[in-house]
């Protein structure tokens, strides 16, 4: 099934369940997502983004290695799946919108250059930064170990985690204890469940009742489960957890947490080869975007204001390797 496909039928399924409305004129050019029995979110998913363009700072500029500046292009990559409010489609269907590509396009803005995307499948990112086909790919990457060694990382935003659950539910979400003996699902091979399940494991050596953990890889599903009561949660992406609060109207943020786990804040950074001459390019024009203000309007626009960072790093602490 085609990911077009796929979201057309995960909003279908929020729709039909009184989760989701889009409100405004005809012209989808003025669609926004909101609640039902809500004007208006002020987040808008019609194909007319009215989108922040910034302009070229020569200083910043000139750290782009030649070729690139010759060429008068940033072939930017991003992962062909949607996921709302980083990439998705508008309410035509074809237009891919979302906070990576507004900030993808100021940055390319800052840099003197035209921003190219291409969406292909996650793997695919990687290949396309190692065959050059990418200068950069902004994507909700986060910031690892492993990938250091063969990428270059300038940061723009925390890498969160969040407990969904319930509106009016009223529990929070602080540590393991919290989850002893409750019903959580989340998506299988993420880094979420890697946090779940080592916090159930805690709540058993602590004498406490494990997670009861439960798996669903569609968005459409768990958000039946949770409002028919299946799940007490769902801990996934900060920014998807976020939308969903906003946009559907029937959930609430019972607690977030560093996708990292532990001790260590995770961060997502704008990713390109390593040695590609470019990342010192980037984080200079996100702290130039951070500075002038467009990046803070960006976040708010897309409500994730509580992932923004007060300057790019540029290869910092990232998620230790995996134990083999």
């Amino acid at each position: 099934m085609s990911v077009r496909r796929s979201i057309t039928l995960a909003v279908a399924t929020l729709t039909a369940t009184g989760l989701l409305t889009a409100c405004g004129n005809p012209d989808a050019s003025t669609d926004v997502a909101a609640p039902k029995g809500k004007k208006d979110t002020g987040i808008n998913i019609g194909p007319e983004q009215n989108r922040l363009r910034g302009k070229k700072v020569d200083a910043v500029a000139a750290l782009v290695p030649e070729a690139v500046r010759e060429r008068g292009t940033l072939k930017v990559g991003a992962s062909a799946g949607a996921v709302a409010p980083l990439g998705f489609y508008a309410t035509d269907d074809k237009t891919r919108i979302g906070s990576e590509i507004d900030l993808a396009t100021l940055v390319a803005d800052t840099l003197g250059l035209k921003p190219v995307f291409e969406e292909v499948s996650w793997e695919n990112l990687f290949v396309g930064l190692d065959s050059s086909k990418f200068d950069a790919v902004l994507s909700n990457v986060t910031v690892t170990e492993e990938r250091k060694e063969k990428y270059d990382f300038a940061t723009y935003r925390l890498d969160n985690v969040a407990f969904e659950v319930k509106k009016g539910a009223g529990w929070k979400v602080k540590g393991p204890a919290d989850l002893a003996g409750r019903t959580v699902s989340v998506s299988s091979g993420t880094n979420q469940e890697k946090i779940l399940v080592e916090w159930s494991e805690e709540n058993v050596k602590a004498g406490r009742k494990p997670v009861d953990i439960k798996y669903f890889q569609n968005e459409s599903d768990y958000y039946l489960a949770l409002q028919s009561g299946r799940i007490d949660s769902h801990l996934g992406p900060s920014p998807a957890a976020a939308y969903h609060v906003a946009t559907a109207g029937q959930s609430e943020i019972a607690g977030q947490i560093s996708g990292a786990g532990g001790d260590l804040q995770g961060k997502i950074a704008a990713t390109t080869k390593k040695d590609s001459g470019l990342v010192k390019a980037y984080a200079a024009a996100i702290d130039h975007i951070i500075e002038d203000g467009s990046y803070g309007k960006v976040l708010e626009r897309w409500g994730l204001t509580g992932e923004a960072v007060e300057k790019s790093e540029i290869n910092p602490p990232g998620l230790p390797k995996t134990e083999s």
